[in-house]
């Protein structure tokens, strides 16, 4: 048994919780962090078929494709983040849903 193995095997896990997370969780927060256990479960699943491929030992290609993936994935990741909270600030200050319930426009006693 090849030592890359159980690293695939990881990866694949890794991949299926986070892909469970992103559509079972409607938390944005959550989602992102799903989404970036997805990223983790692939990184580790590329890296380690290219080990088994290669007969145990990683080329420099795919070692600099997983380091460039992962510095894409860590920039969106705060990209996104900047956006849910961006996203919460402006929720904040919008009126609760059903609170203008009872009153109309047409409405002009001032108190």
């Amino acid at each position: 048994m090849n030592g890359s193995i159980p690293f695939a095997l990881c990866g694949a896990v890794l991949v299926g919780i986070g892909l469970y997370g992103v559509m079972a969780h409607d938390h944005l927060l959550r989602r992102l962090i799903a989404f970036n256990v997805t990223g983790s479960g692939v990184f580790l699943l590329f890296g380690s078929l290219s080990a088994l491929s290669s007969g145990g030992a990683t080329g420099a290609v795919p070692q600099a494709l997983i380091i460039t993936g992962i510095v894409v994935a860590v920039a969106s990741t705060a990209f996104v983040l900047a956006l849910v909270v961006r996203l919460k600030e402006e929720d904040v200050d919008a009126p609760a849903p059903g609170a203008f319930e009872g009153s109309s426009e047409h409405d002009d006693h001032a108190p």
